[in-house]
């Protein structure tokens, strides 16, 4: 049987039955599995000096060497087993490579903590003699578990997406399915080996095999605290945003001063550029952007002690911004495709050129709240327009710009005054007075802003005034 693949990868974790798992596939003539191959602290197995001839300090210089002596020295298809805290250089080589298989092995994790716990106390991690077995009973720590809990998620997430977007599948196993002779059979089948076993190998034996109860000292403790987790994640924002990368482009470099502005577009972009080119004495034109990520870098690297800096703004003013300047206003940075669609598709009772003199307090108001019902449909992905950054919510841009290198500050524009004061009393200057925001629009955000505006905006931007804090505009 041929499945294209060279090597295979377990991703588990310490007390998922991982050991049983690799003990199971070496019972087949074709398949070998060679322990923690990358573990920091070892090389496959503890006490052992190489794997494959490689040594650990070879290993630990180029890790693809291991990976080639895998796939060419082992008997049959070769793999080990890989933990979320294993070598990280390693992910990238077998995630991009669809020739790696992967097989993804969990378990509850209520019940590898308390196991992980156990194995701390005895220090028996292993057990093939039932007469040799080391008992204990452990406290469940609420807030140890919860650091438990979410590097496991953190680390199953990043294999889902990562395998999305690369187009692979794994083979996913729970912690029951590797007590049936069927599951490791069809594992085996998946791994393109012929052969096949009778029976489980019974080497390695369940070393607690007692209720919770019979293991936890604070069991009711352990109940109570479980219960406050949100196991069905029912407090999360829905996101249906694209991800995006960094906009290194539309980045601005102080003139002399090691200060970095990454802008959130539909923020104070112009006002802050204005008080950068005020720090230096330069004109405003003159301030280094549209540079690229080798240029950035290299900025950085002859600015030591530098800053990096974005400024959020509210929601509700944040989109009242992005109405008037994309969209409301035709000129040049009114997006004019979007407008026309806008009007003609979605009725966003706006005129067709200019706002003229029937264009009232009313009816802005009006096209605004219309303008927040369309970014409510856009955000959620149900719209054929894309979902531009100068809409978009604040996260996802951040999110963005930690592709690249997160900000050090993130002020506020209510607060702009003082966190540009601090910024730049950090790399030795003198701070230019604050800048003034600018209202945009025929009419500003005061002359129409009522409850239902607000409510419409939270609708748009629950992500953003859930991650960020803001509280009601006025």
């Amino acid at each position: 049987m041929t499945t294209g693949f060279d090597y295979f990868v377990i991703f588990a974790e310490m007390r998922t039955g991982s050991n049983f798992l690799e003990s199971n596939l070496n019972a087949f003539d074709g398949i070998e599995c060679h322990g923690e191959a990358f573990n920091p602290h070892f090389i496959g197995y503890p006490n052992r000096t190489d794997l494959l001839g490689i040594t650990q300090a070879q290993r630990d210089e180029e890790p693809g060497r291991l990976i080639g002596a895998i796939k060419g020295q082992s008997r049959g298809i070769g793999g080990f087993r890989f933990f979320h805290d294993h070598d990280p250089r390693v992910l990238d080589l077998m995630l991009d490579d669809p020739a790696c298989a992967k097989i993804v092995l969990t378990r509850n994790p209520v019940d590898s903590y308390v196991s992980w716990k156990i194995a701390q106390a005895t220090g028996q991690w292993k057990l093939t003699n039932v007469k040799q077995r080391r008992d204990s009973t452990v406290r469940f720590d609420a807030e140890e578990f919860e650091g438990h809990l979410a590097r496991l998620q953190a680390f199953q997430l990043l294999l889902l997406n990562r395998l999305q977007t690369a187009g692979q599948v794994a083979f996913h196993l729970g912690y029951d399915d590797l007590q049936s002779v069927e599951v490791m059979n069809g594992l085996a089948r998946y791994l393109g080996c012929a052969a096949r076993l009778e029976a489980l190998d019974a080497s390695l034996k369940p070393q607690n095999p007692e209720p919770l109860e019979a293991k936890v000292e604070n069991y009711d403790e352990m109940v109570r605290a479980l219960a406050r987790l949100d196991r069905f994640d029912l407090s999360r924002t829905p996101n249906f945003e694209p991800r995006r990368g960094a906009a290194v482009p539309g980045y601005v470099t102080a003139a002399r001063a090691p200060l970095l502005f990454m802008p959130v577009r539909s923020g104070p972009e112009a006002e802050v550029r204005a008080w950068l080119a005020a720090l230096d004495g330069v004109p405003v034109e003159t301030l280094p952007t549209q540079l690229n990520q080798g240029a950035l870098r290299r900025w950085m690297r002859g600015k030591p002690g530098h800053r990096r800096f974005t400024v959020l703004r509210h929601p509700v003013a944040r989109a009242h911004a992005a109405f008037c300047e994309r969209i409301l206003v035709p000129g040049p940075g009114c997006y004019s495709s979007i407008r026309r669609t806008l009007r003609k598709a979605c009725k966003l009772p706006i005129p067709a050129d200019w706002p003229d003199a029937g264009y009232d307090r009313a009816a802005h108001r009006a096209a605004f709240a219309a303008f927040l019902e369309f970014l409510k449909a856009n955000l959620a992905g149900q719209t054929a327009i894309r979902v531009d950054p100068a809409w978009a919510t604040q996260a996802a841009l951040i999110e963005g710009m930690a592709q690249f290198g997160a900000p050090d500050a993130i002020l506020r524009e209510d607060e702009m005054a003082a966190g540009l004061a601090a910024l730049a009393a950090q790399v030795g200057r003198d701070a230019p007075p604050a800048p003034s925001v600018v209202p945009v629009g025929p009419f500003a955000l005061d002359d129409i802003y009522d409850d239902g505006i607000e409510r419409a905006a939270r609708a748009v931007y629950q992500r953003d005034y859930v991650l960020f804090g803001f509280g009601n505009w006025r």
